[in-house]
């Protein structure tokens, strides 16, 4: 049976089809993830454990020469979603205020505009992109959390800048790094790392969601999610592209996402701003939705990206060939 070529001729297969997977064991077999023991460990609850893993094993692929790229390349996709984030704020409360656009909250809309699935990012970087891509995630981390939205929601005041979540993200892929440059050796050793770990997390990381959430969500959930993937989703690709000219600029697209513990911001944000109380679970909704259709869309986005750039590369060889051959 061919089947790891089977998911490889789906796009961004290594990530969509065991995340799919993943989704439809929670959706209809839900206790049968959680019988306990390694079962549970591994199609489960591994999903921080697996990334964990993924990015040392990154994190020692980064040569020294190249440290700071991640850094650069994180920042720059981050800033872009907090942009975002404050764009959209801004384009709602002028002309729409308490209202709705496209049948989707203001709250929905903002908390799904800031957060980003650093997992899938990190996962979709791994296969389609370089050390340095999947590096930026101890950057793009900060965007997990209700801290951008409520900077959006011009609610800074309440909010503290989670330091230690930077920390923590930072720490397995220093330790890589370090390992990594210390020793040849250990930086084959855990090359291995940088693909094997992605459709196991992938899987858990659908072991989170659930299918009848695009239903309660409805349209607007729908709608939502693929504003968020078209339009982070091709930000981040031009910004990787024109303004870091990456070699691997589809990567950018990955942030095209929507977190999954965004589903909890709304709620977080009522806590503080209790005029949003009254539309949490409305938003809460279409935020969950946005979270299953971002993690669909997006590799889906990102593949079609890298196979528009494999073919500009390749007709510009082509034509390069062809100066030289008439010159």
């Amino acid at each position: 049976m061919k089947i790891l070529k089977g998911i490889n001729k789906v796009p961004g297969g290594l990530m969509v089809v065991p995340l799919l997977l993943g989704t439809t064991f929670n959706t209809f077999l839900p206790h049968s993830l959680e019988i306990g023991g390694f079962t549970t460990a591994l199609f489960k609850t591994g999903t921080l454990t697996l990334l964990s893993l993924f990015c040392f094993c990154n994190g020692a692929q980064i040569s020294i020469k190249q440290a700071g790229q991640p850094v650069i390349r994180g920042a720059a996709l981050t800033f872009f979603r907090l942009l975002l984030g404050l764009i959209f704020g801004w384009i709602i409360g002028s002309l729409f205020g308490n209202g709705t656009f496209l049948g989707i909250l203001p709250l929905a809309l903002i908390s799904s505009m800031t957060n980003a699935n650093g997992g899938l990012y990190g996962a979709l970087a791994g296969e389609y992109g370089d050390a340095s891509d999947v590096g930026a995630i101890s950057i793009t981390t900060l965007m997990d959390g209700p801290f951008f939205t409520m900077i959006a929601l011009g609610a800074t005041g309440t909010a503290k800048l989670p330091v230690m979540l930077f920390v923590a993200a930072l720490v397995p892929i220093v330790l890589g790094f370090i390992f990594g440059n210390l020793d040849p050796d250990l930086k084959d050793f855990f090359k291995a790392g940088t693909v094997m770990p992605i459709p196991f997390f992938a899987f858990t990381l659908g072991a989170a969601l659930n299918f009848s959430q695009i239903i309660k969500a409805g349209l607007p959930g729908i709608v939502l999610g693929i504003l968020v993937t078209l339009i982070a989703g091709f930000g981040g690709y031009l910004i990787m592209k024109y303004i870091l000219r990456t070699e691997h600029p589809a990567v950018g697209a990955a942030i095209g996402t929507t977190a999954g513990n965004a589903a909890a911001t709304p709620a977080a944000i009522a806590a503080v701003v209790p005029s949003f109380a009254k539309t949490t679970a409305v938003a809460t909704a279409q935020v969950a939705a946005s979270v299953i259709i971002t993690a669909i869309l997006c590799p889906l986005l990102v593949s079609w990206l890298v196979k528009h750039e494999n073919k500009a590369k390749s007709n510009s060889d082509v034509e390069k060939k062809g100066v030289i051959a008439n010159g």
